[in-house]
């Protein structure tokens, strides 16, 4: 007898989506926390970067459940996609908006604070639209490879990933505990920032994926362990340690592009060393009369 397959239930097809609704979920908290925030209560913008923190997460699961109860749907990737530009792109832009800019001392020269305010405004606008670009990139593309490719045994993302982007952003507002920019100088290191990690979205270099972690291996009791040790620090020290863990994500990937480019500029110059070591020159020589 052939044996039916059962139908796979529709919980399980909805299951993706609660965790892709968590992700929208916490991306609203911190825009309306983003709003809430102010000199007087710095508090508030602490909270939306932990909203957006405890949203990778979540991020992280819907695709990865979805792939394990073979539940993968079209409309959940335009979900996931839609949920990634409220939670990683714009909710950060706001955050990085109110926090840096917008809250900046009233005590300053009035032109100095309208111009910084102003190009601030437009910068986190580019991040927006960036990691937005990212998105749609990432959608349509079909085994990207980096213009930097490295181990064969490794996977990479295609420039920099809208969650590790709006990490590095949230990541510094957290380590202060929310509190506000408070100098004009400062506020332009924030712009650089900004503008770095919106440029590395776009970008055609690698960053390493991680993909290539199996988590059903045969080690739970050391994977226990580690995550253990995870969480306690995460509990204990998490403004250092997410900082320390984003900023040096985001190196990773200008290190390994600044690496790539030493590389190749020593190939040509030994490459052009053989080439002229191969060369005869043909000297004529001089006859006497």
């Amino acid at each position: 007898m052939i044996e039916r397959k059962r139908p796979r239930r529709r919980g399980m097809f909805v299951l993706p989506s609660l965790f892709t609704a968590g992700n929208i979920a916490a991306g609203y908290y911190a825009i309306t926390q983003s709003l809430q925030g102010s000199r007087l209560e710095p508090r508030h913008f602490d909270y939306a970067a932990l909203a957006i923190l405890f949203a990778i997460p979540f991020d992280a699961l819907d695709g990865r459940i979805a792939r394990m109860t073979n539940t993968t749907s079209d409309f959940g990737k335009e979900l996931d996609s839609l949920a990634d530009v409220i939670t990683f792109g714009v909710a950060p832009s706001i955050l990085a908006y109110s926090w840096g800019f917008r809250t900046l001392p009233m005590t300053m020269d009035p032109s100095l604070r309208r111009v910084v305010i102003e190009l601030g405004a437009f910068v986190c606008f580019v991040f927006l639209l960036c990691g937005a670009s990212r998105l749609a990139r990432f959608n349509i593309s079909h085994d990207p490879q980096p213009k930097n490719p490295g181990r064969p045994d490794r996977k990479y993302f295609v420039g920099m990933p809208i969650p590790a982007a709006a990490g590095v952003i949230v990541s510094v507002v957290h380590l202060v505990s929310g509190t506000p920019v408070p100098y004009w100088w400062l506020a332009a290191v924030w712009i650089a920032v900004v503008g770095l990690t919106g440029f590395l979205m776009v970008s055609t270099w690698r960053f390493w994926s991680g993909k290539e972690i199996n988590l059903s291996g045969r080690h739970p009791f050391q994977l226990m362990v580690l995550l253990g040790v995870l969480i306690y620090l995460l509990v204990h020290f998490s403004e250092v340690l997410l900082f320390l863990c984003c900023f040096a994500y985001m190196f990773s990937g200008l290190a390994a592009r600044a690496a790539y480019s030493a590389h190749r500029r020593r190939k040509k110059r030994e490459g052009t060393g053989v080439a002229l070591e191969n060369m005869t020159i043909h000297v004529p020589e001089e006859h006497s009369h």
